[in-house]
């Protein structure tokens, strides 16, 4: 059975002291450290959201910039295959009227040769007929 003597006040005051002392010596560090590192924590996200704020940035930056260089190059391919077709437009132009000077030479100078060949017929006709003639006859004319 329980008896209340003077050693029931002393474990109660026993207790009392205890929980101050344990309050100051344990619990109030632990909250306090607990306290500290929920602060640091706190601290670290929004540094970490910071950053994450500032890489998208730039990110969108690096974006923009390689979406200006790709438009640079491209302008550039095409202006340089458009000089390079205008080139060769040129270079097959210069070559179709060589090309086509030379066949007008050709056909000039093979139509001389027909003329004068037909020209040089003309004036032999009337022998190749008399020789002919004289051959299909066999006597001379």
């Amino acid at each position: 059975m329980i008896t209340m003597d003077i050693t029931l006040v002393i474990q109660v005051l026993n207790m009392i002291i205890l929980m101050f002392l344990l309050n100051g010596v344990l619990y109030k560090p632990v909250k306090r450290i607990l306290k500290e590192r929920a602060e640091k924590q706190q601290a670290m996200q929004s540094e970490i959201a910071k950053f994450d704020k500032n890489a998208r940035l730039r990110q969108q930056e690096v974006d923009e910039k390689m979406a200006k260089a790709s438009g640079r190059a491209k302008a550039a391919l095409d202006s340089a295959r458009a000089e390079a077709q205008a080139a060769g437009d040129q270079k097959l132009g210069a070559i179709k009227a060589e090309a086509e000077a030379t066949k007008n030479t050709q056909l000039a100078d093979i139509r001389a040769q027909i003329q004068s060949a037909k020209a040089g017929l003309q004036a032999n006709l009337d022998g190749f007929a008399n020789d002919m003639a004289s051959k299909i006859l066999g006597r001379s004319l």
